[in-house]
């Protein structure tokens, strides 16, 4: 069901845009502390940008040419396609019982996209070339072009989806052709982008048809860790605060098995993956010695998945409500420093190296790097702040409404 406030016209949308800094509910206060942050950030980066040029990223770690902003991105781009992922299960796969989050999952997926192609925008230096030559040049032979062609369809499916979801209009048949186009186009995003990476030969970290596969899989599990945690976050954390489809949802078992099977597969990849390296004598592999080394790989692992994959094992755990909130957390930190280690260790071996050097190369993000990181985040916080007061993330279907509640008088 709709809140009677959420806006049905584009004038009324902007009227409670505009009212939502004075909103002193938990949304509101959101929206104020990002906002603010979001400003600072963006402010530090373009004074950086425009004095100092990209001399202001961590241009001493001479060969880490992808850092922290590029592993930014790709955390929020398959943060985004794991989202779609999510809504899928309901929108194109028939599973109703994932409805109450399906909208929400589909919001947060435009937002994410938004923030990550912001911090990308930020990173290339000169955005707007893009948009000559990209059409004019037209490098069909390169993943990169078609990630991003992906990912702007993508994007635009995404929208339409979510204004026919605004409008209640989830069964049409333009709905489910936008729903199935929408998942067609995120898993060949999600795959163009993780072939960006496989397809580089002098990068071994990084080269082989895994990478595509391991994306997709990892974006699966950080949508489902992003809509758990945004989910607790509408209702200050109080599951019993949530509308009652949304509340007999997060008390069952459905999507703690989803988000826990995704976990373990996760783990058994990247165990794989680390395994096969560290004790292979490939030239260019020695960047997974590094990775052993690193403590934050070993928080990835064992405190960002092992243990939240322990956590939800059993039923009751499972449905248990910090139980669930402190696994999303965990996870969704994990794959932020995945995504950091994954960008950087590919790189960290020099190439065409010599007896000249033995060694890694260093790499640590500058200032402005994790102001971009900051900014991203508070991108998508701030919208997401505006998407929970202003829109009704939580509707469901009128029909499935209906349905529920007429089983549930039978059962009486």
């Amino acid at each position: 069901m709709k809140y009677k406030s959420e806006p049905q016209t584009l004038g009324e949308l902007l009227a409670a845009t505009i009212t939502l800094a004075k909103d002193p509910s938990a949304a509101g206060r959101w929206f104020i502390g990002s906002m603010a942050v979001l400003v600072i950030s963006f402010g530090f980066v373009m004074f950086q940008l425009i004095t100092v040029g990209h001399a202001s990223f961590n241009t001493s770690s001479d060969g880490v040419n992808w850092g922290l902003p590029i592993a930014t991105y790709v955390f929020f781009a398959l943060t985004s396609s794991g989202l779609t992922m999510i809504a899928s299960l309901a929108t194109v796969f028939g599973f109703k019982q994932f409805y109450p989050i399906a909208k929400r999952c589909i919001f947060l997926a435009i937002i994410t996209l938004v923030a990550g192609f912001s911090v990308l925008a930020l990173e290339l230096g000169h955005p707007f070339r893009m948009l000559w030559v990209v059409p004019t040049g037209v490098q069909v032979m390169s993943p990169m072009f078609w990630m991003g062609v992906f990912y702007t369809i993508d994007l635009v499916l995404l929208i339409v989806k979510f204004y026919l979801m605004w409008k209640e209009d989830w069964d049409s048949p333009l709905s489910h052709l936008v729903g199935n186009a929408g998942f067609v186009a995120v898993i060949l995003a999600s795959g163009m982008l993780g072939l960006l990476f496989g397809s580089m030969v002098m990068r071994p970290m990084w080269f082989g048809s895994f990478t595509s596969i391991y994306y997709m899989l990892t974006a699966a599990l950080s949508g489902a860790a992003a809509i758990v945690v945004t989910t607790y976050m509408a209702y200050d954390f109080d599951r019993e605060k949530m509308p009652a489809q949304l509340k007999a949802f997060a008390s069952g078992i459905e999507l703690p098995r989803v988000f826990t099977t995704l976990i373990g597969i996760t783990l058994v990849m990247m165990l794989a993956r680390f395994w096969t390296g560290l004790w292979s004598n490939m030239d260019g592999l020695e960047g997974f010695a590094g990775l052993f080394r690193d403590p934050l790989f070993h928080v990835e692992m064992w405190v960002g998945l092992a243990l939240p994959f322990f956590m939800l094992l059993s039923e009751k755990a499972a449905r248990n409500k910090n139980a669930q909130i402190i696994a999303a957390f965990l996870v969704l930190g994990a794959m932020f420093i995945n995504r950091l280690e994954f960008i950087v260790s590919g790189q960290t071996v020099p190439m065409f190296k010599g007896n000249w050097t033995n060694s890694l190369i260093a790499y640590s993000p500058s200032v402005t790097e994790w102001a971009m990181a900051v900014l991203g985040i508070a991108i998508s916080l701030a919208l997401y702040a505006f998407g929970e007061k202003v829109l009704d993330l939580s509707a469901t279907p009128d029909h499935l409404e209906s349905t529920e509640a007429t089983a549930a008088r039978a059962a009486t």
